[in-house]
């Protein structure tokens, strides 16, 4: 029997001698020489106006919030099909949170629910990429321009993925990315914000150097550094910096193997898919496919639970996503507006299928035949 986990890390190329590298410069404590070179591979590569790193994505979501100037009373609408820190970054601001349903056919905001959730109050809308597929980003953007509101993505799953030709992350006026280690591009924690709005710009440095213009004195643009904002520590070590750049270096090769083997679940589940057993996530014409991450629907809950035993039990460890941020212990009380079906539907039906560099033609081919065998002995 094999042993598969959900995910694995791994090193590709020069990640220890780059952390070598990095502790040799003297200097490791963040926005140095490997933060310089990680930054200008982004803004290269996908044309980002700027990038800065942050520890996490979180971090990421939170300095996004603070930019948009989101404070007690102010709404913002949001995905109920999300990881936590999507919700998280705009309730401490204080922020209502609004949450919105997703497509019937993909776990993405749905753009008709955004406008119908719109009130005076609302300031922002947050979009999540989901699994790396673009949410409707034109419709999503007329509606913001309509209404004077900030669009935020939440590309945490997104690198390398696009919306007809544009790199998600780029679209709205500030996004935000995760290098963790379940990510197509890792650093173990790890993220980055990009401001694509230049008079944000800034600004987000000035809030990532804990409310100081550190930055600007640096360049030679003040002659002493101050508090002059709110802010926090959101800048990463040098030594993040450094594995992280080693994995950017490698990009095409990750997602080379990672397309490789999504087209490989893909083709060996289908029949299943033809059959009426489970359903399989569409990319639409208009995004790309990162291959983030291989899910199946499942009929039912009850199902879902049964073929993820099943799998364990045969040393494959899949794993359920989100549950329903509106549903969730903190929020329940908190949430006045109409059920979320869809949400509720992935939140109960979805699973997450083992996908990391290292996984092999052989491990899919296991893991699709012990689903195959689960099905037929229905």
């Amino acid at each position: 029997m094999k042993n598969i986990p959900f995910n694995r890390p791994f090193l590709i190329g020069n990640e220890l001698e780059y952390i070598k590298q990095a502790i040799a410069t003297g200097k490791i404590s963040g926005d140095g020489l490997f933060t310089k070179k990680a930054s200008d591979f982004f803004t290269g590569k996908f044309g980002f106006r700027k990038t800065l790193l942050t520890s996490s994505c979180t971090d990421a979501l939170e300095m996004a919030a603070i930019l948009c100037d989101i404070s007690p009373g102010d709404e913002v609408i949001l995905p109920s099909y999300t990881f936590v820190s999507t919700a998280n970054a705009f309730a401490l601001r204080g922020a209502k949170l609004v949450f919105a349903d997703s497509l019937s056919d993909l776990p993405n905001i749905d753009p008709a629910e955004i406008e119908r959730l719109i009130t005076s109050k609302t300031r922002a809308i947050v979009v999540v990429h989901y699994g790396g597929i673009a949410c409707m980003m034109d419709e999503i953007m007329d509606i913001a321009r309509a209404n004077n509101l900030f669009v935020i993505e939440d590309a945490a799953q997104a690198i390398d993925s696009y919306y007809k030709g544009k790199p998600l992350g780029s679209i709205g006026q500030l996004g935000a990315f995760s290098f963790h280690e379940t990510k197509n591009v890792i650093s173990g924690e790890g993220g980055m914000i990009t401001v694509n709005k230049e008079e944000l710009i800034r600004r987000a440095e000035i809030i990532r150097e804990k409310g100081t213009n550190r930055a600007a004195f640096f360049r030679g643009e003040v002659d002493k550094y101050n508090w002059v904002d709110i802010g926090s520590s959101f800048l990463p070590s040098e030594i993040t910096a450094a594995f992280l750049f080693a994995q950017l270096e490698n990009l095409d090769t990750i997602q080379k193997q990672r397309i490789k083997l999504w087209k490989t679940y893909h083709s060996l589940l289908t029949g299943l898919e033809e059959k009426g057993y489970i359903k399989l996530l569409k990319i639409p014409g208009f995004a790309t496919n990162n291959a983030h991450l291989f899910c199946v629907l499942c009929r039912s809950l009850k199902e879902r639970t049964a073929l993820a035993q099943y799998l364990k039990k045969a040393g494959v460890l899949s794993v359920f996503h989100y549950l329903s941020l509106h549903k969730s212990p903190y929020y329940s009380g908190k949430y006045s507006g109409n059920e979320l079906p869809n949400s509720d539907m992935y939140s109960d039906r979805l699973l997450r299928l083992p996908m990391f560099y290292e996984l092999t033609a052989d491990d899919v081919e296991y893991i699709t035949c012990k689903i195959n065998d689960f099905y037929h002995k229905l």
